[in-house]
């Protein structure tokens, strides 16, 4: 869907530059060009900001997980069509 016609901008720009950092219209404006013709896409891509009604940021979820407590082995013998795979965590 778009989201300005003047500058051609769609709800995937947005949700983009919104999820790279843009926290505010002036930010939008910037990086996409949204609301900078006639203004009256800058109610609807505010929406998409951080705390609005499409904002696609979470509300404070920690989906943190304890990478330092060892898992059970539950079998010892790997799966007959696995192979090793090295995790690396990053902090």
């Amino acid at each position: 869907m778009y989201i300005c016609i003047c500058n051609a901008v769609t709800e995937r720009q947005v949700h983009a530059a919104v999820d790279a950092g843009a926290t505010t219209l002036s930010d939008l404006q910037f990086e996409l060009g949204v609301a900078s013709c006639c203004g009256c896409c800058a109610e609807m891509a505010q929406e998409y900001l951080p705390g609005g009604r499409c904002s696609s940021v979470c509300q404070g979820k920690s989906m943190a997980v304890d990478l330092t407590a060892s898992a059970p082995m539950v079998d010892a013998q790997p799966a007959a069509n696995s192979f090793p795979i090295t995790l690396v965590a990053a902090a």
